[in-house]
Formats: C-alpha cells, sequence, structure tokens
C-alpha cells in the first residue's frame, strides 16, 4: 500500500514539475514596456493612440533618463502614434485627418508638443523636417503614474482633453472636432 502510494505521489510531482515548466515559457520574452491602445470617439472624430508603456522605476524621468531640450517619443519601441478619423483642432491649430508620430520636447515648465508625417518609425531618432504641426502646452501636476499613460479625463460634444501622465508630470492636449 505504502509503496502505491509513493508511486501515485511520484506520479503527481512529476507531472506538476512537467506542466510547470511549460507553462509561461512559449520561448518569447514578455516586454518589459507593454503596448496599449486607446480609442475615443471626439464628436464624429474617432482618434486612435497606439504606443508602448515604459515603467518608471524609481527613476528620475524628465531631467533625468529624458533629458531636456532634446526630442522624445513618449513610448518605447515602435513611435507612438495618433490618428484622427477626420480633421481637428490640436490646440486650436489646425490638423488633417491622418496618422502621425507623437514626439515632445520636454522642459521644466513646457513641453513643445509635436506631431510628426513619419508615422512608422523607431521612436528614435526624431524625423527632422516632417512635422505637421508643433505646438508649446503648459505642464500640470498630478498623483504618480508609474507606467507611462495617454487617456481622456473630459470629453463633451466636440471637445476633449487628451492627457499624456508619467510620473507626476501630466501633458495636457486639447483636442476638438472640425
Amino acid at each position: 500500500m505504502r509503496s502505491r502510494w509513493r508511486h501515485w505521489r511520484s506520479l503527481a510531482t512529476l507531472t506538476v514539475a512537467v506542466v510547470g515548466l511549460g507553462c509561461g515559457s512559449s520561448g518569447q520574452e514578455i516586454p518589459k514596456s507593454q503596448g496599449a491602445r486607446l480609442e475615443q470617439r471626439v464628436g464624429r472624430v474617432l482618434v486612435t493612440v497606439e504606443y508602448s508603456r515604459p515603467v518608471a522605476r524609481g527613476r528620475r524621468l524628465f531631467g533625468g533618463i529624458v533629458p531636456y531640450d532634446k526630442e522624445w517619443n513618449p513610448g518605447a519601441d515602435a513611435a507612438s502614434t495618433i490618428a484622427f478619423s477626420e480633421d481637428v483642432l490640436l490646440e486650436n491649430q489646425p490638423l488633417a485627418k491622418g496618422t502621425y508620430s507623437i514626439w515632445a520636447v520636454p522642459g521644466p515648465e513646457r513641453w513643445a508638443f509635436i506631431l510628426s508625417h513619419a508615422a512608422k518609425v523607431f521612436h528614435e531618432p526624431y524625423p527632422a523636417g516632417k512635422d505637421a504641426l508643433r505646438v508649446s502646452i503648459r505642464l500640470e501636476t498630478g498623483p504618480h503614474m508609474e507606467t507611462l499613460g495617454f487617456y481622456f479625463p473630459m470629453v463633451d460634444a466636440d471637445s476633449a482633453l487628451l492627457h499624456l501622465h508619467w510620473g507626476e508630470t501630466v501633458v495636457p492636449v486639447r483636442v476638438r472636432a472640425r
């Protein structure tokens, strides 16, 4: 009886070990910066943001790992993009429908927020000479956000506020349907 029990226990242990080895080992590593997609209707306009989400991990972000006064793509891996299904006003500046890569020039109090016609590029180097729009935006402060995120905290009939938020830094971008 004891030997039968040992046999079943050994078999159960071996089964758990084999199954455990197979779980989560698909041969692909999970990327450190997870991909994300955000969609929001603003009036008739569908706004879509696609980006990777780097993690702060206790690091000094702006003026640290992201230098001031240098073009930066908010995200990781492929350049973050934003697409508009119709023409819009972004920070009261006209912008044609289409897909754009997102860039910024961080500063301590204001950022240049840039949309580039070069939509399918890596997150560096910055595609100089291809700007579709460049606006200056005053920063806001918010609660700590460990993982970079884009979200819409306010949406009404024909306008919305898009936030780029990482650490305590919030970049509020006004979007209006035309």
